[in-house]
């Protein structure tokens, strides 16, 4: 899709795009956003902790550089750069502004919470938005956003336009050989500090971390995909860190694959909706006449 013509302000702004998260989705969504001519707005999110940080905008809230498929991203600490680049979108923006901070300023076209909190009461999205879209468990096509897409392993980036997405059963997508057994979560809330970088090889039981003075250890051989940020206070029962079995083949930097995939659905979702605008104004036109 190359362009969001239905959301366009025709001659005055790109299409203003919020996207809750600052996960490897959250990301790959706006990739295919800004690519697509939206001014792309990533809210930060503390819950849950971004891991796969090489495949995410989300250290730029630290002011580190991060390009994604070429797009590049900046922090924004305030609604007036955000307004100045509602024009000529050149960068992805990520901020700490939350959703009510962000529907102050023109309205919002389209947003899309792509936090996948598995386990939250979802509050209805469609007041905020002229279109609005639910990624993962939590969400009903028609209760609480406009439209829902899966990312459930089996059934990622199933759109769903009425009904509810699948809950979440604990289960992980396979990586090599293995599952869940990839991810260590934390057994207890504190603040994580870990000095080690995203693609270090690290062996069974190697320190990767510690949460609050206690050791955390890797599950097995293998190449740290994903961890928490050094200093950053988590609640119990999140991860912390991933790691994969596949040494050479091993991916963790870049767009993720399966945020690709959702994008896309994403995408496909919008042109779903412009669709059906466009045959109501010409119904409406028909009438007229």
């Amino acid at each position: 899709m190359k362009s969001l013509p239905s959301l366009r302000r025709r001659g005055t702004r790109a299409p203003f795009a919020v996207i809750l998260g600052t996960n490897e989705i959250a990301s790959a969504v706006a990739v295919s956003l800004h690519r697509a001519g939206a001014c792309v707005v990533l809210s930060h999110d503390p819950m849950p902790p971004v891991i796969r940080r090489k495949m995410a905008f989300h250290d730029c809230l630290y002011d580190e550089p991060a390009t994604l498929g070429g797009v590049p991203a900046r922090r924004a600490d305030t609604g007036l750069e955000i307004l100045s680049s509602l024009r000529t979108p050149q960068d992805v923006l990520v901020t700490e502004l939350g959703v009510l901070d962000l529907i102050i300023l023109p309205t919002i076209d389209v947003l899309i919470d792509a936090r996948v909190q598995k386990y939250q009461v979802t509050p209805d999205l469609r007041p905020l938005a002229r279109f609005t879209i639910g990624l993962g468990p939590g969400f009903d096509a028609g209760t609480n956003c406009d439209s829902a897409i899966e990312t459930r392993p089996a059934k990622t980036g199933r759109i769903i336009r009425h009904g509810q997405t699948d809950a979440a059963d604990g289960q992980s997508r396979r990586l090599g050989t293995v599952g869940a057994e990839r991810f260590v979560y934390s057994s207890m809330p504190g603040r994580w500090h870990s000095a080690i970088e995203i693609g270090t090889r690290i062996y069974k039981n190697f320190p990767i971390g510690h949460l609050s003075g206690t050791p955390i250890g890797a599950p097995f051989d293998g190449i740290v995909r994903g961890v928490v940020r050094d200093g950053t206070e988590v609640p119990a029962g999140v991860k912390l860190l991933e790691v994969d079995p596949r040494g050479r083949q091993a991916s963790f930097e870049g767009l993720d694959r399966r945020g690709c995939v959702i994008a896309a659905s994403v995408m496909k979702a919008i042109a779903i909706h412009d669709a059906e605008l466009e045959g109501q104004r010409r119904r409406l036109l028909t009438l007229v006449k």
